[in-house]
């Protein structure tokens, strides 16, 4: 999550359970660590690299199982649901690189951009997902996870998927434009 110049980032190598606030690394955009008491996640590049060059609130990477079959077929996910647009029209494939490193941070920053996407599924790894804040992005990681797992459920019951058309994914957007709360 990010925070002016600084972001807060899971720390490496522990339990989600087991540490408290105090113990969130926070890095600054040089990848310099400013706080928190624990080392920060090794992918610190990745995460300073988007919000480098673009401006989410929040960053959420996760190696979520549907996610990563789709990372190891090397297969973007197309709109075969409305929800997609929670992200954009599709979630493109990153190509690969060593985790943790620059490459893989341009990698992922370069396919979301190009495809006009905040998430991208990282070849042979993971996912990544962004959002204007945290309870966004950690909504759409979600949404992109079902869709991943509903790509692979309807493949596996044989035949093609049925893609939404342009068209019908501009529509949804209007809809979700007007949806919501409305104030007075």
């Amino acid at each position: 999550m990010r925070d002016g110049d600084a972001f807060a980032i899971t720390p490496t190598g522990v339990p989600y359970d087991s540490f408290d606030a105090p113990d969130v690394p926070v890095v600054d955009m040089d990848g310099e660590v400013v706080g928190g008491a624990m080392e920060p996640s090794s992918e610190v590049p990745m995460h300073r690299h988007v919000y480098r060059f673009d401006d989410p609130g929040a960053v959420v990477h996760t190696h979520s199982p549907s996610a990563m079959t789709l990372a190891t077929l090397r297969e973007e996910l197309p709109p075969i649901h409305y929800m997609i647009v929670a992200v954009g029209k599709r979630v493109p494939v990153a190509e690969y690189a060593p985790y943790g490193t620059e490459a893989l941070a341009r990698n992922a920053f370069d396919a979301m951009r190009d495809a006009q996407s905040t998430a991208a599924i990282i070849e042979n790894h993971g996912l990544v997902v962004t959002g204007p804040d945290l309870p966004t992005a950690l909504e759409n990681t979600h949404h992109v996870e079902s869709l991943c797992e509903l790509s692979l459920r309807a493949r596996s019951a044989g035949g093609d998927l049925h893609e939404l058309a342009d068209g019908q994914l501009e529509v949804v957007l209007e809809q979700f434009d007007s949806d919501g709360q409305r104030e007075g």
